[in-house]
């Protein structure tokens, strides 16, 4: 009884892993830093060739955890493309990522769920493997992320042939006013696929979260809303 008891009173314990580029380490890692007064325990995936530059604080609540990418003396610098880094960093990243959560699991205070950037969704694939709870983080506003769904979802055509753009929560855009992964099609196939596929397995995250001011983006995050609606629509007819 007293072990049940004690297990009880044991906090949640959340795993975030951030892709591995500062971009994308600092939100995530401003996020975290909420979730601590919440009486969550964090503990921080960070990536072998990152790792080297960020000294750490003994003091930290946040606890940080190394995983490779594969590329531990210079990340994406030492690859010799944006294509067989992306494909090295998910084979790596995944198991190593795997061994990660059982060790975290296999701790007197078990890893619960898993925060992870949309530029990584194998980290949802992961987590469930696992039976944890998998929440996605994007980075990005969201109207970019905005412009990128509807890409993945074919509502919009690329390369733009037209010369304004209507996407739905946000005002007309000339191309030169999207993203370059999206005006410069073709120009970063490797990176341009990261992004696109951002929501490739976003039917399966339990949650879904923007790193965004709610205020200045207030119309294209009730879009949002509205195209998770139907996403988890089509998803539902699918399986039906």
């Amino acid at each position: 009884m007293e072990k049940e008891a004690s297990k009880g009173n044991k906090k949640a314990h959340v795993l975030v892993v951030p892709y591995p580029a500062q971009g994308h380490v600092n939100p995530m890692l401003q996020f975290c830093k909420r979730l601590i007064p919440k009486g969550i325990k964090i503990s921080l995936a960070n990536w072998v060739h990152l790792s080297k530059s960020i000294s750490t604080d003994p003091n930290n609540p946040i606890k940080v955890e190394i995983i490779s990418d594969g590329h531990d003396e210079g990340g994406f610098a030492q690859a010799e493309s944006d294509e067989s880094y992306l494909e090295t960093l998910s084979v790596v990243g995944s198991k190593t990522l795997a061994n990660l959560i059982q060790k975290l699991i296999d701790s007197d205070q078990p890893v619960t769920a898993v925060i992870y950037d949309g530029f990584i969704p194998w980290a949802l694939d992961v987590a469930k493997q696992f039976g944890l709870v998998g929440v996605v983080f994007f980075t990005q506003t969201c109207a970019v992320n905005n412009i990128y769904y509807h890409v993945h979802r074919k509502l919009l055509s690329l390369p733009l042939t037209e010369p304004i753009i209507s996407i739905p929560g946000l005002p007309p855009l000339k191309p030169s006013d999207t993203p370059s992964y999206v005006h410069a099609y073709g120009a970063y196939p490797g990176f341009s696929h990261t992004v696109f596929n951002q929501f490739i397995n976003v039917d399966d995250a339990d949650w879904i979260l923007f790193s965004t001011f709610y205020e200045l983006e207030a119309e294209v995050s009730i879009c949002s809303r509205v195209m998770k609606l139907f996403l988890t629509k089509d998803f539902l007819m699918q399986k039906n």
